[in-house]
């Protein structure tokens, strides 16, 4: 089984998650990783690296379909936002090459915050309303300040007052405006099979980030989020994994969804050691394999830490 990993970046642990799992399968998996740096550090850990053009140039999305072709790759994997729709428009067009990625529709929700708000309220769940331009702004203070279309945290600001938030709406791109809510965050990490149907729902308390990406999480089980989230399940029929971050009110304990991540999130892997090993499940869905939903499938209280490690990539 060969499987390509687009903008690979610094994934070590979702590689080797995957390398694993095959083990554990007896499958004799080929990872194909590709970037547009050879220093990518993650590439070092692939069976086999590719160098493309930028997710913008035209030539990107012709240059993937021909190397899957060249190279009989059985699915495509995206793990960064910026090329998530290009892939769901284009996910027919490779061939046997089976494309991870959601439906176009529900991408593009997703990759515009406005419109993720409003989904989340059109199935029931609370989302703090955005606006997109600061003068109309009344939703009270301290509010958050983002790129409709942004990731990793880049260019997000908690703003205190009215004049802050003039500041920042002059520095932040194409901005939306949301009230701040104060309480835990959680990310949801979840995996269902090719029609949509779930496997594994996980969620999770973001304890420690850094720059968007958890560093400490741990697996809390809890039954509100789950049934919450299988009320979105039903109806965004994810294809593999997305991920789902929403904040549990301090005071009310109610919960405001955030944003819906179409991919493996950074902190996947974690979930995945956890016991929720969507890795494994993905290789036994391209096998053909049907599977069922697994309910706690990760360990109840487990608490992981990250850590950085360096590699010489020349």
């Amino acid at each position: 089984m060969k499987i390509l990993f687009t903008s690979i970046g610094r994934r070590v642990e979702l590689i080797q998650a995957f390398k694993l799992a095959s083990e554990d399968l007896d499958i004799d998996l080929e990872i194909h990783g590709s970037d547009i740096s050879q220093s990518a550090p993650a590439l070092m850990f692939c069976d086999k690296t590719v160098i493309t053009p930028r997710i913008k140039d035209n030539k990107y999305i012709p240059f993937l379909q021909e190397y899957c072709f060249k190279n009989d790759i059985d699915a495509l994997i995206p793990t960064i936002d910026t090329d998530l729709m290009l892939l769901s428009q284009n996910k027919k067009n490779f061939g046997k090459t089976k494309v991870i990625i959601s439906a176009e529709d529900k991408v593009m929700l997703c990759r515009d915050k406005r419109y993720t708000a409003d989904y989340f309220n059109s199935l029931g769940l609370e989302s703090p309303y955005p606006i997109d331009e600061w003068t109309k702004y009344n939703g009270g203070y301290p509010a958050f300040i983002k790129p409709k279309d942004g990731s990793s945290s880049i260019s997000a600001f908690k703003v205190e007052n009215e004049k802050e938030l003039e500041l920042f709406a002059e520095q932040v791109p194409d901005y939306i405006i949301q009230p701040y809510i104060s309480g835990t965050e959680y990310t949801v990490d979840i995996f269902c099979d090719f029609d949509g149907n779930p496997i594994f729902i996980t969620p999770r308390i973001r304890l420690a980030v850094r720059a968007g990406e958890v560093l400490k999480t741990e697996i809390v089980q809890d039954h509100i989020i789950i049934e919450e989230i299988k009320r979105l399940i039903a109806d965004y029929k994810p294809c593999g994994q997305i991920t789902v971050q929403l904040i549990r009110q301090n005071i009310t304990e109610k919960d405001y969804y955030i944003e819906i991540n179409p991919r493996f999130g950074g902190g996947a892997p974690l979930s995945i050691k956890a016991g929720a090993d969507s890795a494994k499940a993905l290789l036994e869905l391209l096998n053909g394999k049907k599977l069922e939903y697994v309910s706690f499938a990760a360990e109840d209280g487990a608490v992981f830490s990250r850590f950085d490690q360096s590699i010489k990539v020349n």
